[in-house]
């Protein structure tokens, strides 16, 4: 598969948010999974926008409508999210991010924007290919990789 990124100028972000809650309700469905409103709801507020968004924050919005909502929550349905490869997590950043490549369990590769904050997720099988050679050339094996690229996004750079 050839490199990709989501988002474009002419993005529809409606369209996007529906697509995302409509292959967690897939992915849920096919791995016997419980998509539950809260979960969903959790979901939701990570994919607002492309912008990676921490728990604590996450949890600020869920509480508008779920007062109940404590960080315990919150850290469980981020946990069922990544593991259901829902959303990944940016480690650099201890935030959290939609998954734009839906699918089978893969590790994730980022381009994060320093002056916009967008996100864009890469879906690339060669540069997961490329990593997996290297580290079986050196005797490695990994349990997960993140490729975190950080600069400017066209936009800014422009």
């Amino acid at each position: 598969m050839a490199a990709s990124t989501r988002r474009s100028r002419d993005h529809n972000h409606k369209a996007c948010i529906e697509g995302a809650l409509s292959r967690a309700r897939a992915v849920c469905a096919d791995e016997g999974a419980r998509l539950t409103p809260l979960r969903e709801q959790v979901l939701l507020i990570v994919w607002r926008s492309h912008r990676p968004i921490g728990a604590y924050d996450v949890l600020d919005q869920l509480a508008k409508n779920h007062k109940s909502a404590r960080p315990p929550t919150v850290y469980r349905a981020l946990d069922f999210l990544i593991g259901h490869g829902l959303i990944h997590k940016i480690e650099s950043l201890n935030a959290y991010l939609g998954c734009a490549d839906v699918g089978p369990h893969h590790d994730g590769h980022f381009l994060l924007c320093r002056k916009c904050g967008q996100a864009q997720e890469l879906a690339d099988r060669r540069l997961d290919d490329a990593i997996g050679r290297i580290a079986r050339g050196a005797r490695f094996r990994p349990d997960r990789h993140v490729v975190e690229l950080t600069g400017l996004c066209a936009a800014c750079a422009g």
